[in-house]
């Protein structure tokens, strides 16, 4: 210990910028700091931080600077309510606002969060399957609202017929507003912003990757656009979102117009994993930001190396903008300590899950996979008690109850009343083919399992009773229940244990991650209460 504090007496004298990042690569660990109920916290507390800024799953970042805020969303895709939008003043530490879209809206896909004059705007489009062979009919849509916190429109279908993925909005030379999407397309919006003039075009044909990469597809998507200096800035994804790690990157192209033509940067990829053995996977869809300390950023996503079963989660990166007017990377491994942008104030990061059924907690914790119009009459909140109507007779129709768990060792516990018809769960769930965990009800228990189920006799100890507290323990990958009367003492291990690291997008399509979950099922009613949640020591 004397030597590492001499160690940094004798770095002090050395410019504060050099400091800051042998501090941070060298001297600080790989561990984050532990925050509310021990989850995972980038902010380091000694001037540095740890990817990722928001961990669990927040894919496709769209980040704005407002004076001197920021705010962030990101794809809710079957999640209802959607588009939570994030607060932050220094770019690592978030606190949830509330939702943007509070009626199911098919999936969403990508979206950009934008303030145009004194209105904000989120763009969008939704993915709806529509026949058996999966053919996607996509729509283009916008929510605004004058103050951020809302109240926010309903979604406005802006006329768009066949549109593309990953709206990016901007303004021209000509003062004329347009949405790049994927593929290379770009749109005209009308003045207001509302709706779209005439049809998409390509402007754009991408950056070509040497052929012998390991990349899953092309895939050119999430055109954002910055104008800086005498340039506009379009930095996007190739790749591929998912497949192997090595694919998704982050390119760059600029332009004098904002119709072109476009100059590859020098310096693509200007992020991409290089092989597996990295810590963060699948690293793109970035946007550049201004931090509090005029330095420059890119928020991006990740997988985290054996933990996809996480999703894509957000990441913060500095970068360098060059003589020749080109951004680079700064240089720094994002699988260590980083400086903090310094200048901004903390804001007190995250929330609990715990005690989370309460009218104000609710909207910002809890997401219906898969919500139909009429989902939240099905909800009633009773002094802290989640009473839930009964949808369907297996997670694969009922719409659980999910929420976004960001730590890579876990525990969940809750108290489950049910009615004589109902059935009451806790899972881990994915999607309705993809998920493991225990139902409980007046017959017995049901194992879920690979999206299968297993009806088993009740155990003795749950014989005869109809309010039941459940355990389930996720320790990195690794996931085990246990049941117990409702005010018994003592716990009874369920004697099958599930490894679930191959619960992922590469498996599972649908670009999500596995979530805690609740569910109720049959007929009647499950009354949920006492939920904790509590983050667990990782291995060392």
């Amino acid at each position: 210990m004397r030597k590492i504090y001499s160690l940094i007496v004798m770095l002090s004298a050395l410019p504060a910028v050099s400091l800051a990042a042998i501090d941070c690569q060298k001297l600080s660990g790989d561990r984050w700091k532990a925050g509310v109920e021990g989850q995972r916290q980038a902010d380091l507390g000694n001037g540095c931080y740890l990817n990722p800024i928001l961990s669990g799953d927040h894919p496709d970042p769209s980040i704005i600077k407002d004076g001197q805020d920021y705010y962030m969303t990101f794809s809710s895709f079957e999640d209802s309510p959607g588009l939570i939008i994030w607060h932050s003043r220094d770019l690592v530490n978030w606190q949830p606002v509330g939702p943007a879209l509070t009626q199911p809206t098919d999936a969403v896909w990508a979206p950009d969060l934008v303030k145009y004059g004194d209105q904000y705007y989120i763009y969008f489009t939704t993915n709806r399957i529509i026949d058996e062979k999966g053919t996607k009919k996509k729509t283009l849509y916008v929510v605004t609202a004058k103050d951020i916190r809302g109240p926010w429109s309903a979604p406005k279908d802006m006329g768009l017929q066949n549109p593309a993925s990953d709206p990016g909005h901007a303004v021209g030379e000509d003062g004329k507003r347009y949405l790049f999407m994927s593929g290379g397309n770009r749109v005209q919006l009308s003045d207001d912003g509302l709706s779209t003039v005439g049809p998409m075009s390509v402007v754009y044909t991408g950056w070509q990757y040497p052929e012998e990469w390991e990349v899953e597809s092309f895939s050119q998507e999430g055109p954002k656009i910055l104008h800086h200096g005498d340039y506009y800035y379009m930095v996007l994804a190739e790749g591929g979102t998912a497949g192997p790690p090595t694919g998704h990157m982050v390119i760059a192209a600029r332009s004098r117009s904002i119709n072109g033509p476009w100059e590859n940067s020098p310096h693509n990829p200007i992020i991409r994993t290089q092989n597996k053995q990295e810590k963060w996977w699948s690293r793109g869809h970035a946007t550049l930001i201004e931090g509090p300390d005029k330095q420059w950023y890119m928020v991006y996503h990740g997988y985290e190396n054996g933990f996809m079963t996480l999703g894509r989660q957000a990441m913060l990166e500095p970068i360098v903008w060059g003589d020749d007017g080109w951004f680079t990377a700064s240089g720094g491994d994002t699988g260590k300590p980083l400086p903090m942008p310094k200048g901004g104030e903390a804001v007190v990061h995250g929330m609990a899950w715990s005690n989370s059924f309460t009218a104000d907690a609710f909207p910002l914790r809890w997401h219906f996979y898969h919500a139909q119009n009429n989902e939240l009459q099905r909800v009633r909140l009773n002094n802290g008690e989640l009473v839930l109507q009964a949808k369907g007779s297996s997670p694969k129709d009922t719409s659980p109850l999910t929420m976004i768990a960001g730590d890579r060792a876990y525990q969940v516990e809750v108290t489950a009343h049910f009615t004589p018809q109902a059935q009451a769960g806790l899972l881990l769930f994915y999607n309705q083919k993809l998920y493991v965990g225990l139902g409980v009800n007046a017959q017995g228990v049901v194992m879920h399992r690979y999206g299968m189920e297993r009806n088993e006799k009740a155990p003795a100890h749950l014989q005869k009773v109809n309010t039941v507290d459940i355990r389930m323990i996720n320790r990195e990958n690794i996931v085990t229940f246990w049941t117990r009367p409702a005010g018994s003492d003592k716990w009874i291990k369920y004697p099958v244990q599930m490894e679930v690291s191959g619960y992922n997008q590469n498996v599972g399509y649908d670009f999500l991650s596995l979530r805690p979950a609740l569910y109720s099922a049959g007929e009647g009613s499950v009354t949920f209460s006492h939920f904790r949640y509590q983050a667990l020591p990782e291995a060392e």
